[in-house]
């Protein structure tokens, strides 16, 4: 019979016995594993926190009690077990469940998450308006050992230890986040993990001396006799040495052992963390192995581990190849990257140029701090990093990189819409807050070649800063490249036109052009124009391709106010352009999850949607 069918809450959960929780947690990866295979998600990380979110869930409920994931690809444990089983057939996609925690979807899912180092500090504002406003539940935190290296994680750490608010961190260590972690807090955490058996060594020897006649008083005066002299003679561990009381390390696979751990910090009524110790990917052969692979996935063979591949060349991987024949060049180029060699395309770069390689983490303040610190000394630091990640820097890059005009170069991946992962990973926000850096150059690529032309360009020949942004993925239809060596040619004639002028920028081209074939068969004229830089802005180039008179349509894979078009529009009246200028954008709100193609569909930037918004406009002109 199965138990997982039956389990919708915390209610369902208490009444299990510890032989039903294991059945469970197998029940739990087999349903992982066949349901994954078939939509994609994140694998690796729910593989290997089964245990720990039943214990979770068996101690706490999560209808009253405050759960706060960190990033939260960790988290769909947790919603099968608050409901949302029958629902991980749309996982990730159009209209269908999140692969994040997402408080719409559900009450039990306390905050969104998606990036990480914060749930200690969401979690603490919690705590406090429980206290404040004299409320009765609990507070946990679930932070990953990757997470911990950012930051603002310390910064959580160092308030909630004087805090005395009742709250619970867990910090699950698997020593990975994407890649495998880097740095003193890893460093540190392996040192604790050297002695693993501490808590079951004490968890049986308090068993013992309860079975003795007086033993409860045994234990609490030898306790205090042991923590006095470990105090004294052994130097304590970070946590600790902040105020925390610190459990751990613990097997994060037993799961008898976690639940009896969690009902103690809830008695403790003060900040409590819990080291717990698990295997990422773990009950599925696969993804032990090759935990990176199987950290996000595309559908694959649930009994082979088999994934399907693509020999369609990608922008990160082009990234990677050019940063190696620019390394080969010049001895002063250095790549960053902030957890994310892979992801990056970095890889190759770290294996062969090791001391010109540098992963700080989660940390893209400090990345961007440290590449000025590396451009003012003379090196040619390149920063790769995903647009969404890319946020967290903003002040970096105007003190630390711009002010002083550093050649810093910025390799922003994943630019505009990046489909399931949804709100918290799309890079639709970066072209107008780099706008915003005085003397910062914005590049962006329409395919591969352009790409590398780009970079080598940012690299060799400039000496600023600039940012090269590109999406997730591969190359579009159009390869033709109007980059120049020398980078004058800012932009690129794909087809003219006499009625319209439709004007983009990016791989966007792909669809702008369709659109273009559609309103030919319609009887209109349009042009396509593709920028190769957002900034500066090409506008008299662009005013000696079009007539005066033209009507121009710019569209864009941004935010409403996170673009050019204004800027563009201002430009352009400043000329004397006469004509009309219209924009199509994402419009002024998050974008959810799903697919490239539903989500530009129902943003109303896709080609159909494009040709229906020119014809509105056009009839109006005539």
């Amino acid at each position: 019979m199965s138990i997982l069918e039956n389990v919708h809450g915390h209610r369902d959960l208490v009444e299990l016995n510890k032989d039903q929780r294991l059945q469970l947690c197998d029940e739990i990866r087999a349903f992982l594993v066949s349901n994954i295979s078939r939509t994609g998600g994140h694998l690796a990380s729910n593989l290997g926190v089964v245990e720990l979110s039943v214990a979770l869930e068996t101690v706490f409920n999560t209808e009253n009690d405050r759960l706060v994931f960190d990033v939260g690809h960790q988290s769909y444990v947790h919603k099968m077990l608050t409901g949302r089983q029958a629902d991980f057939n749309s996982l990730r996609q159009f209209g269908g469940m999140a692969g994040f925690p997402k408080p719409s979807e559900s009450h039990t899912d306390a905050f969104v998450a998606g990036h990480a180092s914060n749930s200690i500090s969401v979690a603490l504002g919690m705590a406090r308006a429980r206290t404040i406003q004299k409320q009765n539940h609990h507070v946990i935190a679930l932070i990953g050992d990757g997470a911990a290296t950012g930051g603002m994680a310390f910064e959580g750490l160092s308030d909630a230890s004087v805090s005395n608010e009742p709250l619970v961190v867990i910090l699950n260590d698997n020593e990975m986040s994407i890649d495998r972690n880097v740095g003193g807090m890893a460093f540190h955490l392996r040192k604790l993990r050297a002695k693993p058996h501490y808590i079951t060594m004490k968890r049986r020897y308090k068993r013992v001396l309860e079975r003795i006649p007086g033993g409860k008083a045994l234990y609490k005066i030898s306790s205090k006799i042991k923590n006095r002299i470990r105090q004294m003679l052994i130097p304590s561990n970070i946590f600790e040495s902040m105020g925390f009381t610190y459990l751990g390390p613990v097997d994060g696979h037993d799961t008898e052992l976690l639940i009896e751990l969690f009902h103690n910090a809830k008695a403790m009524q003060e900040p409590v963390l819990i080291h717990v110790v698990t295997q990422k990917g773990r009950g599925f052969k696969p993804a032990e192995d090759n935990p990176k692979k199987f950290h996000g996935v595309g559908a694959f063979d649930a009994m082979t581990g088999q994934t399907q591949s693509s020999d369609k060349p990608t922008f990160s991987q082009t990234f990677g190849e050019e940063m190696l024949r620019l390394a080969e060049e010049d001895p002063k180029v250095c790549a960053i990257t902030a957890a994310m060699p892979a992801g990056t395309g970095l890889l190759d770069f770290m294996n062969r140029y090791p001391e010109r390689t540098f992963d700080v983490g989660i940390a893209e303040e400090h990345a961007v701090s440290m590449a000025g610190g590396l451009a003012k000394q003379g090196m040619i630091p390149v920063v790769a990093v995903y647009s969404t990640f890319l946020q967290r820097s903003y002040d970096m890059i105007l003190q630390d990189i711009c002010m002083l005009h550093l050649h810093t170069v910025l390799a922003v991946d994943r630019a505009g819409l990046v489909g399931e992962d949804g709100e918290t990973h799309h890079g639709v926000f970066d072209v107008g807050f780099l706008r915003h850096a005085p003397g910062l150059r914005i590049l962006c690529p329409g395919s591969c070649k352009e790409l590398s032309d780009m970079l080598r360009w940012s690299v060799l020949r400039y000496d600023g800063p600039v940012a090269v942004r590109y999406p997730r993925g591969g190359d579009g239809e159009y390869q033709d490249s109007g980059w120049l060596a020398d980078g004058s040619f800012s932009v690129c004639s794909h087809r003219s036109g006499d009625d319209v002028m439709l004007i983009t920028y990016g791989t966007a081209v792909n669809y702008v052009m369709e659109a273009a074939r559609l309103l030919e068969e319609q009887g209109v004229s349009a042009g396509v124009l593709r920028l190769m830089t957002v900034k500066p802005l090409p506008v008299d180039e662009l005013l000696h391709l079009v007539k005066k008179d033209t009507p121009l349509f710019f569209i864009e894979e941004v935010c409403e106010g996170c673009g050019i078009k204004e800027a563009l529009a201002w430009e352009l009246h400043k000329r004397d352009y006469k004509a009309k200028v219209y924009g199509i954008d994402l419009g002024d709100d998050y974008i959810t999850h799903g697919s490239l193609q539903s989500l530009r569909k129902a943003c109303k930037i896709d080609a159909q949607s494009i040709v229906n918004y020119v014809m509105e406009e056009h009839s109006c002109e005539n």
